[in-house]
């Protein structure tokens, strides 16, 4: 199974030219921690990802595996965003909407409303495009 916690880490903690050592010091963990991390044998608990994501600049979706992006939404057209968030909707397992666990048709009406929205929503853009009140 592919360490992407770690080889991120990893990456990020020697492109700013630290030593694990340094990097544990910084994020307030043991460098046995992030030795760690890095070799796949724990994951950082969220406030860990956090503290991390401060270091390197990057955002937790970065350092977690789930986006090419370093620095999350900025620069990105909506539409990328949604693709994004309906990906991760549609294959992340175990969630819950007010308690009650998420089946695949809950999941694909959460997405259709979502492609609802967003089309509203572009065709509201083009109209107040076209009206100038932008």
């Amino acid at each position: 199974m592919k360490n992407f916690v770690g080889d991120k880490i990893k990456e990020l903690r020697k492109g700013l030219g630290l030593t694990q050592a340094e990097l544990a010091a910084k994020a307030g963990i043991s460098a046995s921690a992030v030795g760690m991390y890095e070799q796949g044998r724990r994951e950082p608990d969220s406030r860990t990802i956090l503290k991390l994501c401060d270091i390197f600049g990057t955002s937790a979706d970065y350092i977690m595996g789930h986006s090419q992006s370093m620095t999350g939404t900025a620069g990105k057209d909506v539409s990328e965003v949604f693709d994004e968030f309906t990906q991760i909707l549609s294959s992340q397992q175990g969630l819950m909407f007010d308690g009650v666990l998420l089946n695949d048709d809950d999941r694909s009406k959460i997405v259709d409303a979502i492609k609802v929205v967003a089309a509203l929503a572009k065709q509201q853009h083009k109209k107040s495009l076209k009206s100038g009140e932008y």
